[in-house]
């Protein structure tokens, strides 16, 4: 069975979240495309020209725990806004994407760019403030030294980028259901996510 869930959405809206909840529950596979980016962003950071990092990107290399610190973040979206970065990485997303028994996808692009043919698309987001408060206690756990007000200021920031940029910008697909999670549990974002997944595969 080719069935693709394309879930995109802002930093720290809960799609991450969201995505591997519906892969565990339906059995499907599931990737975070924005590893890809970080991975690219990683090895940027470590002086590695972007687009051969690209061309050159080991999949095994996504479990590097360094691809979630806050640097490597913004270095992702850095790369992510040059279109020769993109172009490397496209295939590998498409092939993942309509791969058999099932993949949930989730990214910035997912249901614009890289599967506009997908048969469920969500669009997950969450006020500024809701997402920062997130992503400042995620860091702060991990034992990051930072604070909610440039923790809010980075997200601005980036979303300013990833919404701007030429390449593939950050936007809803037209035919997206849009999930706000601002005032959402986890149970319920996943919730509502499910029955829209649910309700496409009980249309097939």
């Amino acid at each position: 069975m080719i069935f693709t869930v394309a879930i995109d959405g802002p930093a720290a809206a809960g799609k991450g979240t969201i995505a591997r909840a519906i892969a565990r529950e339906l059995g499907f596979a599931h990737l975070d495309t924005g590893l890809l980016y970080r991975a690219v962003g990683l090895r940027e950071l470590e002086g590695l020209d972007p687009v051969a990092a690209a061309r050159e990107l080991d999949p095994e290399g996504l479990e590097d725990p360094r691809l979630r610190q806050a640097d490597v973040a913004q270095a992702a979206s850095r790369v992510a806004a040059i279109p020769e970065v993109r172009a490397a990485l496209l295939d590998f997303q498409k092939g993942f994407a309509r791969r058999d028994g099932g993949a949930v996808l989730d990214g910035r692009d997912i249901g614009t760019v890289i599967c506009p043919e997908a048969e469920a698309k969500l669009f997950v987001t969450a006020s500024d403030e809701a997402r920062a408060g997130r992503r400042f206690r995620e860091l702060a756990a991990a034992g990051h030294d930072v604070s909610y007000e440039g923790t809010l200021a980075e997200v601005r920031a980036r979303d300013a980028r990833d919404s701007a940029r030429d390449a593939a910008p950050l936007r809803a697909a037209g035919d997206a259901v849009v999930i706000d999670t601002s005032d959402l549990g986890i149970e319920e974002a996943v919730g509502a996510a499910l029955a829209v997944v649910r309700e496409r595969l009980g249309a097939r």
